[in-house]
């Protein structure tokens, strides 16, 4: 299982979260991120043979790209080749390719539910190159656009946040969304891992295919909890 990580959002643990992930999703400078920190966590990243991908998110540096807009299925697409666009310009600079699309934040929950704006996102990550995968939550509509585009797609599973009994995140503003016990996100993985399914915030249990594995760079615990799955899961 690919393990990936977000990064260039100003948490300081970058550098050290590239030793234990195989794959990470840089800011593109609309939640975060800058050019300059863009360059170096594409070169940090090569020296550590970590796959590259472009976290594009809302136009939202004050709301972090966490507050919900209301955009079109056009903007969707724009906003991603925008900021992808200029990651894979730094990713072939650098002698490497852009390998995945992650939205961020809101942008990513809001296609999750409305299949408009996933459409857009899997058409922008279709335009950005053949190989280029989009990664999307499990059993969302961000899977389906993809697959409807035939757009390389990997399902993706959080090891550090809760599940609603229909399958998507746990809003971050209800109590018990985000889970900061590493043994707690230690049984979630294992338990997407080995049964393909995760236990849903109100004891449901919810089939669940596991492409790749999210360690949120802002959680206090990420280097720990990424150390820990690393071993667990190897």
């Amino acid at each position: 299982m690919d393990i990936n990580s977000d990064m260039g959002e100003g948490m300081g643990n970058d550098a050290e979260l590239l030793n234990y992930i195989t794959s990470t999703n840089i800011a593109c400078g609309w939640h975060a991120g800058d050019p300059a920190k863009m360059k170096q966590l594409v070169e940090q990243a090569i020296q550590k043979n970590v796959l590259i991908g472009a976290h594009p998110g809302l136009p939202d540096l004050e709301g972090f790209g966490r507050r919900e807009m209301d955009i079109s299925e056009g903007d969707a697409y724009n906003y991603v080749i925008y900021q992808a666009g200029a990651l894979q310009g730094f990713a072939n600079a650098a002698g490497t390719k852009l390998h995945h699309v992650k939205p961020h934040g809101a942008l990513y929950n809001q296609a999750a539910k409305d299949f408009k704006l996933a459409r857009g996102i899997a058409r922008a990550v279709k335009d950005l190159g053949g190989q280029v995968i989009l990664y999307g939550l499990a059993g969302s509509c961000l899977v389906d656009a993809a697959n409807e585009l035939k757009v390389p797609v990997w399902q993706e599973v959080f090891a550090d946040r809760r599940y609603t009994k229909e399958g998507f995140l746990v809003p971050r503003t209800q109590a018990g969304a985000v889970i900061q016990d590493e043994v707690a996100a230690l049984e979630q993985v294992m338990q997407m891992a080995k049964k393909g399914q995760v236990t849903a915030i109100d004891g449901s249990y919810i089939k669940i295919q596991a492409d790749t594995l999210c360690i949120h760079g802002d959680n206090p615990h990420a280097v720990e909890f990424a150390r820990k799955i690393q071993a667990v899961l190897a």
